[in-house]
């Protein structure tokens, strides 16, 4: 197990310093940067933005600059100062993440919520009424953008029903009151879980029904056992390893709409401060969010074959 897991966490450095050397590139080539953020009110002279430039290092080439960027991140810690603010972004965006993924991890809890017992369901009673609605009801939401669902979402029960609010992570002097803080993202979450519980149910419903036509569950049957002691006892943990590795692969997806979800929401996690960061050219803090979200995924992807690993043995000892 030990060795499995170092060979993925080895395999894992080339993808993170390709993500790196392709989106610093894209970021200094793109126009802007900080002499378009220090002179928002009218173009500054040319011997200005030279000497801008100079500062921040961008006039030398851009794979001159990605040496300086790596070794800064690798002997410091640095991923660069902020344009907008000249804070360091690591900073900006470690002060942000618990708000992503504390909404992430609600979405994850209330999608599994949602879709496992579904899955059973449908999959244990394949074509019936059940499985067909659900799955047809599983696809309108997977098929609506989830900055669309999310502004529905918001026109229907904070505009009109006046359930939840319609904006922010907490009520004005209740900051620290955690029943306030959930009231304010249970419409985000609920827009995220909605767009993404149909991947989940339609895995655990295939891998209930290829489970339940297996060899060892008509060995079970012939037993004389009910059909609930092999549903649960004998086809449900066989039908976990796609669900979790599927555990893996959605964390981009989840990510993702969270980020969309902040910014539609007002809420201020990493996804919020990529928006803003794109509105105002600040390079360095979105190739921090970028490389951050890199490693998020591969540490998810990474979990997911741990997790596959502990679960089915030939993994394990193969």
């Amino acid at each position: 197990m030990t060795s499995y897991i170092i060979r993925r966490l080895l395999g894992a450095i080339p993808l993170l310093l390709f993500i790196s050397i392709v989106t610093y590139a894209m970021m200094a080539l793109a126009p802007g940067g900080p002499a378009a953020v220090l002179g928002p009110r009218g173009p500054l002279s040319p011997a200005v933005v030279a000497r801008i430039n100079a500062l921040y290092g961008l006039d030398k080439p851009w794979y001159v600059q990605y040496f300086f960027w790596l070794k800064q991140l690798l002997l410091h810690g640095s991923l660069g100062t902020s344009y907008v603010d000249s804070r360091p972004v690591i900073a900006k965006v470690l002060e942000r993440l618990p708000v992503t993924m504390e909404m992430v991890g609600l979405a994850l809890l209330l999608t599994l919520l949602i879709a496992l017992p579904i899955g059973i369901y449908a999959g244990a009673h394949r074509g019936s009424l059940f499985d067909n609605v659900s799955s047809a009801v599983g696809f309108v939401f997977y098929g609506m953008p989830v900055f669309w669902l999310s502004i529905v979402l918001i026109d229907l029960f904070a505009v009109q029903l006046r359930w939840f609010p319609s904006s922010g992570l907490s009520s004005l002097g209740h900051e620290d009151d955690p029943l306030d803080r959930l009231w304010h993202l249970a419409l985000p979450v609920i827009a995220i879980a909605l767009v993404s519980f149909v991947s989940w149910m339609r895995y655990q419903r295939s891998s209930i029904i290829e489970a339940m036509t297996s060899g060892y569950v008509r060995t079970a049957r012939s037993k004389g056992l009910s059909e609930r002691d092999v549903l649960v006892r004998h086809a449900f943990r066989n039908a976990l390893l796609p669900i979790v590795t599927l555990l893996g692969l959605s964390l981009p997806a989840l990510v993702g709409g969270a980020y969309f979800v902040e910014y539609v929401f007002s809420i201020p996690g990493v996804g919020y401060l990529t928006f803003t960061s794109i509105f105002s050219r600040d390079y360095p803090t979105l190739m921090a969010v970028t490389m951050l979200t890199a490693v998020l995924i591969v540490l998810g992807n990474l979990l997911a074959d741990i997790a596959y690993a502990i679960v089915d043995p030939r993994i394990r000892y193969g």
